[in-house]
């Protein structure tokens, strides 16, 4: 039970109660903090692995076509070296050169062009439309090198179907080496456009395909405005050719707005593609049940604190109580002075300080001079005027903090008297005796000097052979206070030094009661 005690000691203390009002919604405060961190983490993570998966789906769905169709280029390049292909028929010809894949939905046109870029076999009819792309980028690349292998154009509009295409392309040589033309066949941006429709990214987020050279072939959301334009010269494409995949965090160059890029080059072709979330969105969920929780956080601390602060209200309040009726338990009721009780704690106190101190221990025992004669004459009620004026008479006559002033019953009174001799002790006796004189009761017409008192005191003197005992100061202040009322009241009388007696102070203590 006392380990019990010690253990809750703590939660009965005001200042425990005002500091777990504090740590509390602090701890609170810093675990949902750290579980909201993780959540946001948890936002960002399932970001990536979206964009990932997402990129992964759509770079092999770009690699697949493209590659399709360049093996087609490479069908008609490899046929036309097969000997009497002239001979042939117009659509002899074409099934020859062409597969089906030259009718594929996103497919413009395929067309070989000659050395001067002109239209000579079209896949599409028997008869070439007329067409001449030499001025274009492609045809000129190809004619200067022979190594080019396919190339891909940047975002062009067909000269035959006036649409937004993407032209793929390889050389074609004649049996001794030199320049003898190109193979073409065109994609429909409509692709890539039919492709990413599908996707929803939000309402900020973006898919991106660029060439090598930061030339943009097609952006979702489309817009018009944005094909063909080239961001070689920001930072965002640096990052995009650094390394064939990555991620990263940045501004966008097209628009100001924050983006988590997810990138990664397309197969073996010169292309890049990304996929890019708005960082707002990416956050936007995890905001929302930020705000929550933080509401309710805040108002859990804010509850606890206010709980706290009750509670330690309420024990401040309790404990002022317990102090209050500490306090009466120690007070006597009628005069205000310690009673018994307190008296006999703080004789234990005042004798146990003298022997570790080796001062003079006095103590003076007074009891009013024919008391009872008082209440029979004049009542309980003026018996009682007499012994509250009695204690003001001897409070009056002490004035250190140490001196000690009780009742410990009836008309007695007792005066405690630290590191004081005998000689001291008679003077506050004196003292007490010129006091009490004056006292008066003016309701019940009792005069001055009506009132008198008789002492009995005693010294302890630890340090001398002769002097009192410390433990039996108390029963020769008694026997003083008897030889006094006998010698005729109204005097002090000292107890007679001898050999100190060996009681227990517990002994002693069982006498004054």
């Amino acid at each position: 039970m006392p380990s019990l005690q010690r253990l809750t000691r703590p939660l009965r203390s005001a200042r425990t109660w005002i500091a777990l009002g504090v740590l509390a919604p602090l701890g609170m405060v810093m675990v949902s903090g750290v579980m909201l961190l993780d959540l946001r983490q948890d936002a960002w993570d399932k970001a990536e692995q979206t964009s990932k998966n997402l990129l992964q789906v759509l770079e092999r769905d770009i690699a697949r076509n493209i590659e399709m169709y360049d093996l087609s280029l490479r069908a008609v390049v490899d046929n036309l070296k097969t000997p009497g292909l002239d001979q042939l028929s117009p659509a002899l010809r074409q099934l020859v050169l062409f597969d089906r894949a030259a009718t594929a939905r996103d497919l413009g046109v395929m067309l070989v062009l000659d050395e001067n870029g002109d239209s000579i076999i079209d896949a599409s009819t028997l008869s070439a439309r007329k067409v001449n792309n030499a001025d274009r980028a492609y045809f000129q690349a190809h004619k200067a090198r022979s190594d080019l292998g396919l190339y891909i154009s940047e975002p062009l509009v067909s000269h035959l179907t006036g649409t937004r295409i993407l032209v793929l392309s390889r050389r074609i040589d004649k049996p001794d080496g030199t320049f003898g033309g190109v193979v073409l066949g065109t994609l429909k941006l409509s692709f890539f456009t039919r492709l990413f429709d599908r996707i929803g990214l939000g309402r900020d987020g973006a898919i991106n395909l660029y060439l090598h050279d930061g030339t943009r072939v097609i952006r979702h959301p489309y817009a018009e405005a944005d094909i063909g334009v080239n961001i070689a010269g920001g930072p965002n494409f640096a990052r995009f050719v650094g390394s064939r995949s990555g991620r990263f965090v940045g501004p966008s160059v097209r628009d100001g707005v924050e983006r988590f890029y997810t990138f990664m080059q397309v197969g073996d072709l010169p292309m890049v593609l990304n996929v890019a979330l708005a960082a707002r969105e990416i956050e936007a969920e995890w905001r929302q049940k930020a705000l929550v929780i933080s509401v309710i956080v805040l108002l859990l601390c804010g509850l606890t604190v206010a709980l706290s602060l009750l509670f330690e209200r309420e024990l401040r309040r309790r404990s002022a109580m317990q102090a209050e009726l500490a306090k009466l338990s120690l007070t006597d009721v009628l005069t205000g002075l310690p009673n018994r009780r307190a008296f006999e704690d703080a004789f234990t106190r005042a004798a146990v300080g003298a022997k570790r101190l080796g001062k003079p221990l006095s103590l003076l025992i007074v009891d009013a001079d024919h008391f009872k004669l008082f209440n029979d004459r004049y009542g309980h009620q003026v018996g009682d005027e007499v012994l509250r004026g009695l204690a003001r008479c001897l409070s009056a006559s002490v004035h250190r903090p140490q001196d000690h002033v009780s009742r410990i019953g009836g008309e007695e009174f007792a005066l405690l008297l630290s590191d004081t001799d005998e000689v001291g002790a008679r003077r506050i006796a004196e003292k007490v005796h010129a006091e009490v004189s004056t006292l008066a009761i003016g309701a019940a017409d009792i005069g001055a000097g009506a009132v008198t008192v008789s002492i009995g005191l005693a010294t302890a003197l630890p340090t001398s052979a002769t002097g009192a005992a410390m433990t039996d100061l108390y029963r020769l202040a008694d026997e003083a206070l008897y030889e006094a009322k006998a010698g005729g009241r109204n005097q002090t009388r000292c107890a007679t030094p001898h050999e100190p007696a060996v009681a227990p102070l517990k002994q002693v203590l069982r006498l004054m009661r």
